[in-house]
């Protein structure tokens, strides 16, 4: 049970916080292409292998590899500084965006492309984090001063923002790879992301201070060795299989129907479900603990999975797709919620970036396996991932949710997807 009056300020106060804007356009630009870079990866290798398969194991080894190194950025943007991570970090990426879309156009094999996406994926900014942070640094706790009540009002705002990006950033780079040219969507993304966290970078005003030599130090304890986290991750490959499944399915669907313009229409219908749900929880003051708010979303995100594999319509999967797209939001924030009361806020950034890194893991594993079922049966089949990924993770999140009891006792915030990304509130 939850009452739907929330006093928790409103965004029109959040927006007027001294400084707020000069972070927030250029964070918005710099983090809209991370919802482009799977698809633009998929649309442009399938279109210059002719497989589903392949355009699928790139993108996941990109995926893999963002897994692997977003929590070593988020640790050394916590140690050395945002701006001393993110500026070499995004000409890294935008270099390695535009050797990927040469070799992929002049037919490199497969192996060739696997090694380029390596450094694409490892480099991936990690600007959604970096945002959260310095909402925490303006408004978050601080000697002599106590944590503002803005501070679950941005948790909210960012959940909304992270939504909003996974609505227009794949629309974007469908209608650009299929109405310009199949490159488009990376080149862009590229671009976006050398513009946006160039600016990002240049603002050091609200700019969180990095730690102390003395905090550097002292010895860190892992995030992975708290058993509720372990659990999470495990649960949330299940929603980057959601995720990867339905960015490649959908786009084998529209191919097969020979409409591959309506991709973008119905990934944006099922991200636009993602992000209205987000802006419910967010607005609700929830009475209900949010282990069990997991464990109901969950259920609710595998029964609404399981119907798409047998649709085969364009209405029908719109959708359906919308209702997974409802059931997604609730959640991954009841599990970042979760994280609060679970970790240390010493490591929670690393707790966030493990959980991220586990929706892009399972997002990569979805979209190699999605891509070979396409290949091999139909569209249809790659819409068992998701029900696969999501039924194995209720079944271990139901086998294992006593781990996820909390230890501490703390402020729970909403949090958002997406595939989601960190926040450090101390």
């Amino acid at each position: 049970m939850a009452s739907t009056v929330s006093d928790r300020p409103g965004y029109g106060q959040l927006l007027r916080t001294p400084g707020a804007w000069t972070f927030l356009l250029p964070g918005f630009a710099a983090r809209q292409p991370f919802a482009m870079l799977t698809i633009g990866i998929v649309l442009l290798v399938q279109h210059t292998t002719g497989s589903y398969g392949s355009a699928g194991a790139v993108a996941a080894v990109s995926g893999v590899s963002m897994a692997l190194f977003a929590p070593q950025s988020g640790r050394l943007a916590d140690r050395f500084g945002q701006r001393s991570v993110l500026v070499p970090g995004v000409l890294v990426h935008a270099a390695s965006v535009g050797v990927l879309t040469a070799l992929a156009l002049a037919d490199a094999p497969l192996w060739v492309l696997f090694l380029a996406a390596v450094p694409t994926g490892a480099s991936i900014p990690q600007v959604g984090p970096m945002v959260r942070a310095r909402w925490a640094a303006t408004l978050g706790a601080a000697p002599g001063r106590p944590a503002s009540p803005l501070m679950s009002t941005a948790a909210a705002f960012e959940s909304v923002t992270d939504e909003f990006t996974f609505v227009v950033g794949p629309v974007l780079a469908t209608a650009l790879c299929t109405g310009v040219h199949p490159a488009a969507g990376l080149i862009a993304k590229g671009a976006l992301t050398l513009v946006g966290g160039l600016l990002f970078a240049a603002q050091r005003a609200t700019q969180p201070a990095p730690r102390s030599a003395a905090t550097a130090a002292e010895p860190h304890r892992s995030a992975l060795s708290v058993p509720g986290v372990r659990v999470l991750a495990i649960t949330f490959l299940g929603i980057g299989a959601v995720f990867g499944g339905m960015q490649v399915s959908l786009t084998a669907f529209s191919e097969e129907i020979g409409r591959p313009g309506v991709n973008g229409l119905l990934y944006g219908v099922f991200a636009a479900g993602n992000m209205l749900a987000g802006i419910a929880c967010g607005a609700v003051a929830w009475k209900s603990s949010p282990r069990r708010r997991l464990i109901v979303g969950y259920v609710a995100l595998t029964l609404t999975a399981s119907g798409l594999w047998a649709v085969h319509s364009v209405p029908l999967l719109a959708g359906l797709g919308l209702l997974v797209g409802l059931c997604i939001a609730p959640a991954l924030i009841s599990g970042y919620t979760l994280v609060e009361d679970l970790v240390p806020a010493s490591a929670r950034t690393e707790a966030f970036t493990w959980l991220t890194g586990a929706v892009a893991l399972g997002q990569a594993a979805a979209v190699t396996v999605s891509g070979q079922l396409a290949d091999a049966h139909g569209a249809s089949t790659g819409f068992v991932v998701p029900l696969i990924g999501t039924a194995l993770a209720l079944v271990t999140l139901l086998a294992l949710r006593s781990r996820l009891t909390p230890r501490l006792q703390g402020r729970t915030v909403a949090r958002g997807i997406g595939h989601r990304e960190p926040v450090t509130v101390d």
